[in-house]
């Protein structure tokens, strides 16, 4: 991915519910140390006032194509020449149809069509409008063209469907298009994070497992492609989609988790342990189903290998973080396993609590590390707190590898 000098941006904002959090956008952008400028479609002032997005990026709002003063000097010509990346948030399904057809019939797609900068969409529209074939199509073409999308995400929608196609969170987009320009706290570290439970299949039709959704892990990945790094996740069984920019592999068992992470380690730079796997299996695994009985069962049970021992014991070894899920003596166990395991890092949370932990949305950890330092991460959704860590993560990092 090429690096860009400058940091300019034009901000296309298009007619969709999603138009409000660019306004949000705007601010993170210019917390980065970005200029914007924003353009507007017509029906994206239906939504959010231009003299907003005026306020928040100190420059004026551009919304006409034709607009005599502006095009006295090609208005037009000169914002796609200024802009060291267009990046348009929210993309629409209309916008994405029209882009895709090279139509220049309002100033945003005019300036989509005349610059040389790259192109980033952020798209934002209902479920079925996303997973449409017409929408799937130009997506499809668009990414042929080497445009770069930027989602979409999952979750409830303002029509009161749930499903894909909400536009990203604007902290999210503002770090992925940050990285974009390099100096992201992990640019060019190969990052091997492992998320997820692990399934022990008991017979053909039961396995034992445990409560994991992936959700911290599959954070924590992410966080990790914002900050610039090539991640790589080795996922267990989740209903989760793959992470945008993410290299995915996905295994069943702790026994495939441990070989794919071996067969990876050694050419990573960082190791994250996210995944929740079982650390016991049967001995054996029935050919047919069991069948009850009329009296009590006993089920046989060996040890897993340990993957993050295992990748801590490692000549060579990555940088390696481990997870701690514990129900009590948090900070105790957390401290034992650290040093067991002989770890550079460990983050403990608390389960079983009804805010936080496994299948919630939110989280909370204590980062311990091998000289006796420590810092609490408090409860927040998942992708802040993976945020966290992952800057906590780069901090000590660097500072074992200075560049």
């Amino acid at each position: 991915m090429s690096r860009l000098p400058n940091r300019r941006i034009v901000l296309g904002v298009a007619g969709g519910i999603a138009a409000y959090k660019a306004a949000d956008l705007v601010r993170r952008l210019r917390d980065r140390d970005f200029e914007v400028r924003v353009v507007m479609t017509a029906a994206a002032r239906e939504f959010v006032a231009p003299l907003t997005f005026q306020a928040l990026s100190s420059n004026p709002v551009h919304c006409a194509l034709l607009d005599e003063q502006a095009e006295a000097g090609m208005g037009h010509i000169e914002l796609a020449r200024w802009a060291d990346l267009v990046l348009v948030a929210p993309a629409t399904a209309n916008v994405l149809a029209r882009l895709a057809c090279g139509f220049a019939d309002d100033l945003l797609t005019t300036v989509c069509l005349a610059t040389t900068a790259p192109l980033v969409l952020a798209p934002a529209m209902n479920r079925q409008m996303w997973q449409a074939s017409a929408t799937r199509a130009n997506v499809r073409l668009l990414l042929d063209r080497g445009v770069a999308m930027l989602g979409p995400g999952e979750g409830d929608q303002a029509c009161g469907d749930v499903g894909p196609g909400r536009m990203l969170e604007p902290e999210e987009i503002a770090a992925r298009t940050a990285v974009r320009f390099g100096g992201g706290a992990l640019e060019g570290v190969e990052v091997l994070v492992t998320a997820g439970p692990t399934r022990e299949a008991l017979d053909p039709v039961r396995f034992l497992t445990n409560h994991s959704t992936g959700k911290m892990g599959y954070a924590v990945a992410a966080a990790a492609e914002e900050e610039g790094a090539r991640v790589s996740l080795v996922s267990g069984p989740t209903t989760l989609p793959a992470p945008p920019g993410i290299d995915r592999i996905e295994v069943t068992s702790a026994e495939e988790m441990y070989a794919e992470v071996m067969a990876r380690a050694a050419r990573c730079d960082i190791f994250i342990a996210a995944a929740a796997v079982a650390d016991y299996r049967p001995a054996r695994c029935a050919e047919q189903k069991i069948k009850k009985g009329d009296g009590p069962a006993a089920l046989d049970l060996v040890r897993t290998a340990d993957i993050v021992a295992g990748v801590a014991a490692m000549g060579d070894r990555p940088f390696t973080v481990g997870f701690a899920a514990e129900t009590e003596s948090l900070e105790a166990h957390a401290k034992d396993k650290l040093r067991r395991k002989g770890l550079d890092m460990i983050a403990a949370n608390r389960v079983g609590l009804p805010d936080r932990g496994f299948a919630s949305e939110r989280n909370a950890l204590t980062v311990l590390w091998g000289d006796g330092g420590s810092r609490e991460l408090g409860l927040a959704p998942k992708a802040e707190l993976a945020r966290s860590l992952i800057g906590l993560v780069a901090e000590r990092y660097r500072a074992e590898h200075p560049a």
